[in-house]
């Protein structure tokens, strides 16, 4: 596994070993040592998640508040995203910074997104099955999302004419936003 720094504090991407031959190929998508290792924090998973969406769909940018503040490691399995992350740590040199990538079958590459973050994602292709890895439990009351379209942070979906869930129309502005992360 190899991990590439990103320029904000705390989010890597890592991209695993490959063994392809004429019969496919296997990876070890995650292995608790070498993530510890890499990454330099002893953290553990307590729930999966995966989702299935069409091209255009945006889903985010999401985040929940301590206790329940969740890091996550996400992938694709299916199809293509571009995957978004904005600092929402208020100490952070970089609280407000957005950073993106694209995140795909083909390119195998996974992003580790500590709590402190709001995230997102847009489909680039039909049939996308996306997973995560969460460091705590999904907990509605502490859930709250930051406008995905905000105009301060300014983020390029690569995408026309994108699909948005009725809760996602009602994130808030980041400029009103009050970050509960120091």
């Amino acid at each position: 596994m190899q991990i590439e720094q990103t320029g904000i504090e705390g989010l890597v991407v890592l991209t695993p070993k490959v063994y392809g031959d004429h019969r496919g190929y296997f990876l070890e998508s995650f292995n608790d040592r070498v993530f510890k290792e890499l990454v330099g924090i002893d953290i553990s998973f307590v729930q999966d998640n995966e989702s299935l969406s069409n091209k255009n769909v945006v889903r985010g940018l999401h985040f929940q508040k301590p206790p329940y503040a969740q890091g996550k490691l996400v992938r694709v399995i299916k199809g293509a995203v571009l995957d978004v992350a904005v600092d929402l740590r208020k100490n952070s040199s970089t609280y407000g910074k957005v950073f993106s990538m694209e995140l795909s079958e083909s390119n195998k590459k996974q992003f580790w997104i500590p709590a402190g973050f709001a995230h997102g994602f847009a489909t680039l292709e039909d049939n996308t099955i996306f997973q995560y890895k969460c460091t705590n439990y999904y907990s509605p009351d502490f859930e709250e999302s930051i406008a995905w379209n905000d105009e301060d942070l300014a983020i390029d979906w690569k995408i026309i004419n994108p699909i948005i869930s009725e809760k996602d129309k009602k994130g808030v502005p980041f400029a009103s936003f009050s970050t509960p992360f120091l």
